[in-house]
C-alpha cells in the first residue's frame, strides 16, 4: 500500500477552502513546491512561504489561499493520475479544462508544467491534476 502524497496535498488545499481558512500548511517536497509555484503563477493562490524553523523540524510550505468577494479562486481541484492508475497523455490529447478557464498540471521530462506550457514545448507527460 502506498500513500498518494499529491492526492493528500490537494485534499489539504480543498479542506482549507471548505473551511475558508486564510492559509494551509503542507509538508515540503520538490513536487509540491513546483505545483504550488504553478498555482501562484496562474493566480489560484495569493502566495506561499517555505517554513524551516530549525534543523529538528521538517520543512513545510505555508500556502496563502485566495478569495475574491468571499468566494475561493479555486472552484475545483481534482487528481487525475493516481498511484494505482497513471494517466499519460500526448499533448494533442490533453483536453482544455472548462473551456480553457482552468488548467491541467503535467509532469514531463522538463519538470512540472501546465498544459499551456507543454503545448508550447510540444511535450506530453503524466497528467497530475486539473484545476479551475
Amino acid at each position: 500500500m502506498s500513500i498518494d502524497v499529491i492526492g493528500n496535498f490537494l485534499t489539504i488545499i480543498r479542506n482549507g477552502l471548505m473551511n475558508s481558512s486564510p492559509f494551509v500548511v503542507v509538508p515540503f517536497s520538490n513536487m509540491r513546491h513546483e505545483i504550488t509555484q504553478i498555482l501562484k503563477d496562474e493566480g489560484f493562490i495569493k502566495n506561499f512561504a517555505i517554513l524551516n524553523e530549525n534543523e529538528l523540524t521538517t520543512k513545510s510550505i505555508k500556502i496563502f489561499l485566495k478569495y475574491v468577494d468571499g468566494e475561493s479562486a479555486i472552484h475545483e481541484i481534482t487528481r487525475v493520475s493516481t498511484p494505482g492508475r497513471r494517466v499519460y497523455s500526448a499533448i494533442k490529447n490533453v483536453k482544455p479544462v472548462i473551456g480553457g478557464l482552468g488548467l491541467s498540471i503535467l509532469t514531463t521530462n522538463r519538470g512540472v508544467i501546465t498544459h499551456k506550457k507543454a503545448k508550447e514545448l510540444g511535450l506530453g507527460g503524466e497528467v497530475l491534476c486539473t484545476i479551475w
